[in-house]
Parts: C-alpha cells; structure tokens; sequence
C-alpha cells in the first residue's frame, strides 16, 4: 500500500491550483483554471486521506488549493450562480471542512453562495433539480452526487433542517423513476419532457447502464447517509434500503475473474466495452464506507476491499518513474456538446459509451480510488 501513498503524494507534488495534473479535461483542452466538479472530487479525496492518516500536508495541501479560488469576500473564480449547473456545487463540499477546522469567514460565505444557486435551481415537476440550465427537464445519476451531501449538510448546520425532506424526495423520485425494476440497476439519465434524442419515447430514460453513473449515485447515498442524524431514523432506513439493492445489482455484474466492472455495466460480452477504473472504484469506497458506517452488514466491507485490491492490481503501474492509473473514461454524457470520441452523438447507446477516450489519472478515477484506499486504511489503523 506504500505505492498507493508514492501515487498520490506524487500527483499532488506534479500539480498546482492552476495547472492539476489530475484534471485531464484541462490539460487537453488548455481551459483556464475554473471552479469545476473535478478538483473538488480529488480535494474531497485529499482531505479524506489527512482524515485517515493524519498527515496534515493532506489538510495543508487542500487548504492552498481552495484558497486560490475561494478570495476573502467568499467570491468564487469562475463560478457563475446563474449557470445552473448541478456539478458546481461538488467542489463546495470541501468548504464545510475548512470552515469547521479553520472558522473563517469566507468559507461560509462561498458556502452560501453555492446555496443560493440550489433556492432557485430549476427543477423537473416531481422536484428534482435539472441536472444544468444547458440540460432543462434531466435527472442526471451525476447531479445527486453532486448536489445532495452539500445540500443536506447545509441544512444541518446552517438552515435547522428544514429542507431536509428535499433531499429525501430527489432520491426517492430517482429510486422510483430510473431504477430498473428487474436488474435493480439505474439508467443513466432521464428526460421529463421526452423529447430528447436520447430518450425513450415511453419513459424518458437513457438507453443503458454506465457504470461510473451508478457509482455516483452509490456515493450520493453513503455519504448523505453520513450527514443524517439519527433522529431522521426513518429516513436512514430507506437510504440505505436503497444503497443495499444497488449495490446487490452490481455485485451480480462483477467480472468474476477480475472483479471489477464493465464500462457498459450489464455488457460484459460485447466486443469493445472495457473494465472501466472510476466506476469499479466507486462501488468498492461505497460498500466499504457503508459498511464500516454500519450501513450494510460488514461482510460487503470485504466484497469492497477485493474489488480495490483487483484495481491495484490491474490498472495501477508504479515504477520506473512512472505513477499511473489507468483506464479511466475521460467524461460521458447526454446531449450537448459532441463526444470526444469518434463517435460523436451523445445518444447513450453502448457505441458511444465505449467510443470516449480512456485516460490516466483523472481524478474522476483517481478520488474514488483514494476513498478507497481510505477506508481500508481507516481498518488497519484499527486492527493495529
């Protein structure tokens, strides 16, 4: 496991608030530094391993990097309120810790600014947020992981809970609407209005299972969960009622020899789908974080140590100078912009899930893979 800490200390000594080595979407596109989903899920990992470990470069390291964008006004660089957009608010989830350990100012300011995006969001008629201004009427699995910890832990600590019951209800609306009944897996995204390109006629779902979507959403419940007190004991049983079958339905696709999963989650078979690193390592922290919260019996703790272990082994290469994670999908969506593949409809069929590039150290892949690796070191710390 040494290897795994020469991995990270390695990419955080490679990158700066400007320039992340982590975030490949940036490097290849040459964007300016912009608040963005995808750092805020490799701090959020950063500060999950200063928790695990203790090391305060960890907590240090995360402190710097929100600072280059958080001024002391509480203004965000780069972030636009009336954008809409659900993977914004990612990234303001960090700002809580801050705030608790540090107590200053500003973090609570950027934190209420993100929250007044979520008080006029636009939302489909059942209740849910639109996943982006840009995608009206759309559930995107994504967006509750994006939104729904930042939005309950607001209410807990600044609001007296009186919204609590949103969140409840956003999971709920995607339990009933974009879960397959018969494999108890989820559809990717859902459109209200039905006129999307992409989307069923009938029911407005996406045409297959993405595996890193269904990781999101497994990530959203474990650590909501993990900000529910224990007088919404009601609510916690239905939570983890939901973490528990979606988690039983991917245990049923898992590759058996590699223990890990398909890109295309349920189409192992089909030439060109690929054991996919993100969503494999979103499953693995989310059985192991739910079961050592006592949310899932402990057994499932194992299921997810076995499923990081086969990571390690199949798609991490340290050595020789090189710190690799790989076979990471670069980004996947519906509608919009083109894919960055040579298929260029973004129509959720397996053709498109499989045509976008596969990259090394994304932090999409790289957070959920330290999550991981967290919690198996929260457990050795606990034996020793």
């Amino acid at each position: 496991m040494n290897d795994i800490i020469k991995f990270v200390d390695h990419l955080l000594e490679t990158s700066t608030p400007a320039a992340p080595a982590w975030n490949i979407e940036q490097v290849l596109e040459g964007k300016k530094p912009a608040w963005n989903y995808i750092d805020g899920c490799m701090i959020k990992a950063v500060l999950d391993l200063y928790y695990a470990t203790g090391d305060k470069k960890y907590f240090d390291f995360a402190k710097n990097y929100i600072d280059f964008y958080v001024d002391q006004e509480g203004n965000i660089l780069g972030y636009h309120v009336e954008d809409y957009n659900c993977d914004n608010i990612n990234m303001g989830k960090v700002l809580y810790d801050l705030f608790k350990v540090c107590n200053e100012e500003k973090y609570e300011k950027a934190i209420k600014l993100l929250y007044s995006q979520l008080s006029n969001h636009p939302r489909i008629s059942l209740g849910n947020f639109w996943h982006k201004k840009i995608y009206p009427h759309q559930i995107w699995l994504d967006g509750l992981y994006m939104v729904q910890p930042f939005y309950l832990e607001y209410e807990m600590l600044f609001n007296d809970k009186k919204n609590y019951e949103d969140t409840i209800n956003q999971f709920k609306n995607v339990y009933e609407i974009m879960r397959d009944n018969e494999s108890g897996l989820y559809y990717h995204g859902f459109d209200e209005s039905m006129e999307m390109f992409w989307a069923d006629k009938e029911t407005g779902l996406s045409k297959n299972f993405w595996t890193r979507s269904i990781g999101w959403y497994a990530m959203a419940l474990v650590d909501t969960l993990e900000k529910l007190d224990d007088q919404f004991s009601h609510e916690q049983n239905l939570l983890q009622g939901y973490l528990k079958e979606v988690l039983d339905g991917m245990l049923k696709v898992l590759d058996k020899d590699t223990k890990m999963f398909y890109q295309v989650t349920n189409a192992g078979d089909r030439k060109g789908n690929y054991l996919e690193t993100s969503g494999t390592c979103a499953i693995a922290y989310s059985l192991m974080k739910g079961a050592r919260l006592g949310y899932l019996p402990p057994n499932y703790f194992d299921a997810g140590k076995e499923i990081f272990e086969s990571v390690v082994k199949h798609k991490l290469v340290i050595g020789e100078g090189q710190f690799v994670l790989k076979d990471i999908c670069l980004v996947a969506g519906l509608g919009g912009m083109p894919g960055k593949g040579d298929y260029q409809p973004r129509d959720g069929t397996f053709e498109y899930y499989i045509s976008e590039p596969r990259v090394e150290n994304d932090a999409k892949g790289v957070a959920p893979f330290l999550f991981s690796y967290a919690e198996i070191y929260r457990s050795e710390a606990k034996k020793s």
